[in-house]
């Protein structure tokens, strides 16, 4: 694969899997390219909340709207610019506020092939 941008018109948003609220993700780079991690945007309506258990290492760049993510020990809330690292085998809650969040992630390895 070579360089290469992206912008959020060109994913294809999907429902997360196992979700059936408002979350959806946008795969721009993943296994099928041949790289080592996926990359891709994320969308979530208003007021939506995952829980996950994280399977792959996990960074979260929050373009819009804000985002909190919760431990059983600590909640961090991430707005536009801040980025929010998730590691492999942590258990957490992302809730989205009162307007819709965007995102960007960049996963290692690949989170489809983690949740197989």
């Amino acid at each position: 694969m070579s360089v290469r941008k992206f912008a959020l018109a060109d994913a294809s948003f999907e429902r997360s899997p196992g979700q059936d609220g408002e979350v959806f993700t946008g795969n721009l780079v993943d296994q099928r390219h041949g790289g080592p991690v996926t990359i891709g945007f994320g969308r979530y309506g208003p007021d939506q909340s995952v829980d996950e258990s994280i399977a792959v290492d996990d960074v979260m760049v929050v373009l819009e709207g804000r985002l909190s993510v919760s431990t059983g020990a600590t909640t961090v809330t991430a707005g536009p610019g801040e980025i929010v690292y998730m590691p492999k085998g942590e258990s957490v809650t992302i809730r989205s506020h009162e307007q819709r969040a965007i995102t960007a992630y960049v996963t290692y390895p690949h989170w489809q092939e983690a949740l197989a």
